[in-house]
């Protein structure tokens, strides 16, 4: 039978390592707040071009009107490899073009078959190039990948991913982008953007934007 001593022994050990860990856990929640607040704000405005346009993406929908040649008219999804087809096309690739690029170039490959096409070139569906796209992972209630879009807000964002968990630390969430083909981490204040309505915590997406949303610990 254990003594009065040995039940001493495993208190203290049990609150000992109880200490030890409330400490561990305090130093790491430390840690983690700051690398957060050693980021920067990110900036209010977006830097994206004004005339940013739309890039064709695999799963898009186009709708190809050729005038006065309904025959060629067609609407073909855009494969996973970026390409399609269409009867005097065999295989075009689509991806990364604006649809002003694509009706010029199959304007040039048509005129081989039927004299001077005009060609029209309409997408739906609106997948778009992958490198546009924008992703929210962690404590989203959705977390999904979706096309920017032009004059994207973070909390258009958040509205279209349902907000926040109630697990997310939502105020330590971090905004990935890439500029120039540098990676740059800013910090953002979800928390009192979607739970307190602080709009000056709004701010602006551009193509490629990675938001990281992380749990909170208690």
């Amino acid at each position: 039978m254990p003594g009065p001593f040995s039940k001493l022994s495993k208190a203290l050990a049990t609150a000992m390592l109880t200490c030890v860990a409330l400490s561990l856990g305090g130093c790491l929640q430390e840690l983690r707040d700051s690398m957060w607040s050693s980021r920067e704000p990110a900036p209010k405005e977006s830097t994206v071009a004004k005339d940013w346009t739309y890039r064709i993406g695999p799963g898009d929908s186009l709708n190809i009107f050729v005038w006065r040649n309904p025959e060629l008219s067609q609407t073909v999804a855009v494969r996973p490899d970026g390409k399609f087809s269409t009867p005097l096309v065999k295989e075009f690739l689509a991806t990364g073009k604006t649809p002003p690029q694509l009706a010029v170039e199959l304007e040039k490959l048509l005129g081989e078959y039927v004299r001077d096409p005009l060609v029209t070139v309409t997408p739906s569906g609106f997948v778009g190039e992958y490198e546009d796209q924008v992703r929210v992972v962690g404590e989203a209630t959705r977390p999904t990948a979706t096309p920017y879009k032009k004059n994207m807000s973070i909390l258009d964002l958040m509205i279209q991913v349902g907000g926040l968990t109630e697990f997310a630390a939502g105020n330590r969430a971090v905004l990935v982008r890439y500029t120039g083909g540098k990676e740059e981490e800013y910090k953002v204040r979800l928390h009192d953007l979607v739970k307190d309505g602080d709009i000056s915590a709004n701010v602006a997406m551009q193509p490629g934007d990675i938001l990281i949303i992380p749990e909170a610990w208690f």
